[in-house]
């Protein structure tokens, strides 16, 4: 989809960004939106996060683009428009096999540093008369609260002074105690999302406390069944502040990741309780603050009064969601959910029967099939989308294999607005079912149905809509199609029996196990259960495309004051992390203004 243009163009992409933003930052100095708006093209976006609206908002056209500048601009006063220092140069490169200009740069308002991409088309004609495609503006600090990186990281000679005091560890360790006071926020899960909130907080100068249930943080992984991989790469799932080594392997082994999160929260300093539930919270509209509830690992409860809640508990799903099957109560086998399944081992020359067809229902069939039990069945309940795991399931991530550093490529990836989302995911849909056509085939003729969304986009869309309906292939297909794992489909299921399911031509397939890999409750369900009706339902539906294109209820103001959803995957997670953080540091601050009545959905 994307190819870099020959390093000899670089002086030609110099020129074009030079003379596009002299024009651009003179429009935005000067507070003339319709000048501001006629730096971009007709069909052009402009996506902003927080740097003018402090919300996530799209505007599309040139109308709509100068409709909304001429409101940002009103209130907020740009000045300093310059490149990026510390970002990658201008690059000509061809998107979708039209040629642009590609590069970053900086401007300052009244509460902060913002950092912007765009993506200008290039004009064959007159090329310095070229305008942008997209254009991202992101807050990236506020002043009087940089992160607490490079030169201003803390000198630490406090500590080489501290004869006959408090050394290093002693205050790290009174510093997670809590004894004498209570966190600013609260963040609800030491999974990835939870652990890089809780870095950005921190160098923003934020006290956060991070609760998690298990007994170590990473459990959330080690748990998980025993062959677990991620199926991304590992230059695309980078934490930020510590990247990981550069011998790593692609592919991420659970394990693997779970070690470094533990070790991510230790080099960070984030202050973890583990072993600790929290037992739910009530909000005072007067304080604005939460009184919280948690039970640490000794069965003792604490009430905590903090400004601000997070709730990091998964990366887009709630509660496991257990389907009303007939006849399963009957069954005298093991029943458990796929969340619980953690390895095949004990299940050799076993039969089981799997429901489901999403990645996790694939990687249990798999693993039983692998430790030998001696018949495993699959139960699909719907059309699933199927790519192969390379080069198929990797394309969605190929810009984080450009060259950029992730914190640049970031920004492309927050730039990029729903209609062009979808036109290239249908693109790359497009290309990863001629791929995979011998793959599909087989599949087809083994009974199993596929899909790749009504509009033709593929597995990754499914993700971003509904958090699954979809596998990447690391082999369990092939085994489908070779008809070693066994195929029906649920609408041909009569009944659960005691030894099995019965279908409805009469035959029964014998099962000593069945594994319910039927996905996960909106996080929605999961506030309602932590929180009550009336803050469940005035948030309204977690994940999935809001109007603006962005996800509902993610990394922004709910409508619940003071309640935060951070989740998503650990590009997603690192990318949106920064925007959450500094709406806290700012509301904490009293630098947020007042929201509009808008809805999140």
């Amino acid at each position: 989809m994307t190819r870099t243009v020959s390093p000899v163009d670089s002086e030609l992409a110099d020129e074009v960004f030079d003379a596009w933003l002299s024009e651009f930052g003179a429009a935005l100095e000067s507070g003339d939106p319709a000048r501001v708006a006629a730096c971009a093209r007709e069909d052009g976006y402009w996506r902003d996060m927080l740097s003018f609206t402090w919300d996530f908002r799209t505007f599309s056209g040139r109308e709509e683009i100068e409709t909304g500048m001429r409101t940002a601009l009103a209130k907020v006063s740009v000045k300093a428009v310059r490149r990026s220092p510390d970002r990658t140069p201008p690059r000509l490169v061809k998107r979708n096999g039209r040629t642009c200009v590609e590069a970053y740069f900086d401007f300052d308002t009244e509460v902060g540093r913002s950092s912007a991409f765009a993506r200008i088309m290039l004009d064959d004609g007159d090329p310095m008369a070229s305008r942008s495609f997209l254009l991202l503006t992101a807050l990236q600090e506020l002043h009087g609260f940089e992160e607490k990186i490079g030169d201003r990281r803390p000198s630490g000679v406090e500590y080489s002074q501290a004869f006959g005091g408090d050394n290093w560890l002693d205050r790290r360790i009174k510093d997670a105690q809590y004894a004498d006071r209570d966190p600013e926020v609260l963040v609800v899960g030491g999974g990835q999302a939870g652990l890089i909130l809780g870095a950005r907080l921190r160098q923003f100068g934020v006290d956060a406390l991070i609760v998690e249930k298990h007994p170590r943080i990473g459990d959330n992984w080690r748990t998980r069944y025993h062959s677990l991989t991620l199926h991304n790469q590992t230059w695309a799932n980078e934490l930020p502040y510590v990247p990981f080594p550069p011998t790593w392997p692609t592919f991420l082994p659970k394990d693997k990741l779970a070690g470094f999160l533990e070790s991510y929260a230790e080099f960070m300093e984030l202050n973890t309780w583990t072993g600790t539930e929290f037992t739910g919270a009530d909000f005072d509209e007067q304080s604005k603050t939460w009184t919280a509830r948690v039970t640490r690992a000794d069965g003792s409860e604490r009430v905590l009064r903090v400004p601000h809640l997070v709730l990091a508990t998964g990366s887009v799903a709630g509660k496991p969601r257990w389907p009303d099957l007939p006849g399963l109560g009957e069954f005298a086998g093991e029943v458990m959910h796929s969340n619980n399944f953690t390895t095949g081992t004990e299940y050799a020359g076993k039969r089981a029967i799997v429901i489901g067809t999403g990645n996790s229902g694939h990687d249990v069939a798999q693993e039983l099939h692998s430790y030998g039990a001696e018949r495993v069945t699959m139960v699909q309940r719907g059309p699933t989308c199927v790519v192969s795991l390379e080069p198929s399931g990797t394309m969605v991530y190929a810009l984080y294999s450009e060259g950029p550093p992730n914190s640049d490529i970031d920004l492309i990836t927050a730039s990029i607005p729903f209609p062009v989302l979808q036109n290239s995911y249908q693109w790359i849909t497009r290309t990863t079912c001629r791929l995979d056509r011998e793959l599909l085939d087989r599949l087809d003729a083994a009974g199993f149905e596929t899909d790749f969304e009504p509009d033709n986009t593929g597995f990754h869309m499914k993700y971003l809509r509904q958090g699954g309906g979809y596998y990447i292939n690391v082999g369990c297909s092939d085994l489908i199609a070779d008809g070693q794992i066994g195929l029906v489909q649920a609408r041909d299921m009569e009944t659960f029996t005691k030894t099995g399911l019965r279908m409805s031509d009469g035959t029964e397939i014998e099962a000593d196990l069945v594994v319910l890999a039927t996905g996960y409750e909106n996080q929605q369900e999961l506030v309602r259960r932590i929180l009550g009706d009336e803050i469940a339902d005035k948030i309204g539906p977690i994940w999935g495309f809001d109007d603006n294109g962005f996800m509902r209820n993610m990394w922004k103001r709910t409508a619940q004051d003071r309640f935060w959803i951070m989740g998503g995957a650990l590009n997603e997670s690192r990318l949106y992390s920064r925007s959450l953080a500094l709406q806290i540091k700012a509301d904490l601050e009293g630098l947020i203004p007042e929201r509009e009545a808008r809805s999140g959905r």
